[in-house]
C-alpha cells in the first residue's frame, strides 16, 4: 500500500520495507556492495552486529541536552546511566581522567578541543595535511584553517617519517598554543612522549588525534598518548570497531572547559543512540576477545606491505606500525585516482591520497592509502592478505585480466561472508 493511502494506525506499526521500499531496496544493495568487495578504506569499518542493534535503538527519540545529573530536559535518568556508563569505560579503557563521548564525529571532537583550549586566531601547530595530517588540522577551508593560525611541520624527504628535531625547530619558530600530533595518513607510530618534550620546552598544550589507531592502543599495540596529552581525541569505529562516532580525552584540569565548549559551546542534544553504541563498543574493547582483533589487523597490515614489497611497489616507510599502507605510485606511470578506479574495478574499495612532496593536486594524488581493519573484521588473515597483495600487483598492469582478478577478490569474500543473512537493516516487529 502506498504510503499516502496508509492510516495513522499503519504506520505506527510498519515496517520498512513496507513504509519505503525504495529505501529498504538502497539498503539492500549497499549491504550486498559491503559483502561484494573488499574494503580496504582505512578510515572504514564493520562493525559488531551488537553496535548495529544499538544504534538502531529507542534512544534515537530522546533529547538529552546537558550532561547526567545536569540536563535541560526530563525524562533522562536512564540515558543518564547510558552515558555514565560510556563515559566510565572510555577513562577506564585508555586510563584517561575525563572523557566526553559526546561528539558527533572525530572532527567535532577536535572542534571541542580547539573551543576549549584556543581562541581565535590562536597559533597551532600540526601535521602538514599533505603528509599525513587531517583536515580539521588547518585546512584553509575547514573551521580550523578559517579560526586559527595553523602551521605544519612534515616528514624527512628521506625517511618520510616525522624528523622530531625539525618540529622542535618549527615549534621554537611559531610558539603555538596547541600542538596537534596524530593524523589520517601516516603509517608509523605517534611518539606522543616526544611531543610532550616539545610542548613543554616551548610552554604549549598538546593534543593527539588517535582516530586512527585507538584500536590498537586499547589493545595494547601502540603506545597510548593519554599519559603524555592534554587532550586526545578519537573516532570510535576504525581500528576501534565501534559506531561511528567520536568522543574526547583529557586531563582533570580541562574537563569543564571541553565539556563546555562540546555543550552548549557547538552541539545541541547528543545522539543518544549513538552514545549507548559508544558504551557498548568501549565494553567489548576492554575484552581479551576483542584484543585478538587488533592483532590480526596489524598482522594483516605487515603481510600486506610486504606483499606489495616484494611485488615492486613502493610503500611509504617501507611499511607500517598502524592498519594503514601508503602505497607510492610515483616511481609508476599510476596516478592514485587512476589507481583507485582500476582496483574498483577488480573488486578491491580503497581511497587516492597524496603522498609526502606530491606533486599532483589531491584530487589526483601520487598515492593509494590501503587499510586492514574492514577485511580483518570479516575474517581475512595474513594469507588472505598475501592474495590481495597479488591481486593489487595483478592490477596495476598495463593490460591486467581485470576478470580473472575480480574472479579472484570474489573467491576471498565467498571464503570470508560478511554479515550473513543480513538484510542491511533490521525491521521493527510490531506487537
Amino acid at each position: 500500500m502506498a504510503v499516502a493511502q496508509q492510516t495513522f494506525e499503519q504506520l505506527k506499526t510498519a515496517g520498512l520495507a513496507e513504509i519505503d521500499p525504495e529505501i529498504a531496496e538502497l539498503l539492500g544493495r549497499e549491504a550486498d556492495r559491503q559483502r561484494g568487495q573488499i574494503e580496504l578504506i582505512a578510515s572504514e569499518n564493520f562493525t559488531w552486529p551488537s553496535i548495529l542493534e544499538a544504534i538502531g535503538s529507542v534512544p534515537t527519540n530522546k533529547y538529552a541536552e546537558g550532561y547526567p545529573g545536569n540536563r535541560y530536559y526530563g525524562g533522562c535518568e536512564i540515558v543518564d546511566e547510558m552515558e555514565e556508563l560510556a563515559r566510565n569505560r572510555a577513562k577506564e579503557l585508555f586510563g584517561a581522567e575525563h572523557a566526553n563521548v559526546q561528539p558527533h564525529a572525530g572532527a567535532q571532537a577536535n572542534m571541542a578541543v580547539y573551543f576549549a583550549a584556543l581562541s581565535p586566531r590562536d597559533r597551532v601547530l600540526g601535521l602538514s595535511l599533505d603528509h599525513g595530517g587531517h583536515l580539521t588540522h588547518g585546512l584553509k577551508v575547514n573551521f580550523s584553517g578559517k579560526l586559527y593560525e595553523f602551521h605544519h611541520y612534515g616528514v624527512a624527504r628521506e625517511t618520510m617519517m616525522v624528523d622530531y628535531d625539525d618540529v622542535l625547530a618549527r615549534a621554537k619558530e611559531v610558539r603555538p598554543r596547541l600542538i596537534v600530533c596524530g593524523g589520517s595518513a601516516y603509517p608509523r607510530a605517534v611518539e606522543a612522549d616526544r611531543f610532550r618534550e616539545i610542548a613543554d620546552e616551548v610552554g604549549a598544550l598538546l593534543m593527539c588525534d588517535m582516530a586512527h589507531f585507538s584500536g590498537l592502543v586499547a589493545a595494547g599495540l601502540h603506545p597510548n598518548p593519554v599519559p603524555y596529552c592534554d587532550f586526545v581525541t578519537s573516532t570510535s569505529h576504525k581500528t576501534l570497531a565501534g559506531p561511528r562516532a567520536g568522543f574526547v580525552l583529557c586531563r582533570e584540569e580541562h574537563a569543564s572547559k571541553v565539556d563546555r565548549a562540546n555543550f552548549p559551546g557547538m552541539q545541541g542534544g547528543p545522539l543518544m543512540h549513538a552514545v549507548a553504541a559508544k558504551a557498548s563498543c568501549f565494553r567489548i574493547a576492554m575484552t581479551d576477545a576483542f584484543t585478538d582483533y587488533p592483532r590480526q589487523v596489524r598482522a594483516n597490515a605487515d603481510a600486506l606491505a610486504a606483499g606489495l614489497v616484494d611485488g615492486g611497489f613502493d610503500v611509504l616507510t617501507g611499511g607500517t606500525d598502524t592498519h594503514l599502507v601508503q602505497l607510492d605510485l610515483r616511481a609508476t606511470d599510476w596516478t592514485g585516482l587512476a589507481a583507485q578506479e582500476r582496483l574498483e574495478e577488480c573488486k578491491l574499495t580503497a581511497n587516492r591520497n597524496t603522498v609526502p612532496f606530491d606533486e599532483r593536486p589531491p584530487k589526483v594524488a601520487s598515492g593509494v592509502r590501503l587499510g586492514t581493519p574492514a577485511a580483518t573484521m570479516r575474517g581475512f588473515d595474513e594469507h588472505d592478505f598475501r592474495e590481495v597483495a597479488s591481486i593489487i600487483g595483478g592490477a596495476l598492469q598495463d593490460d591486467p585480466d581485470v576478470e580473472a582478478l575480480r574472479a579472484r577478490a570474489l573467491a576471498l569474500c565467498d571464503a570470508r561472508p560478511l554479515y550473513p543473512g543480513f538484510r542491511g537493516y533490521t525491521s521493527y516487529a510490531a506487537p
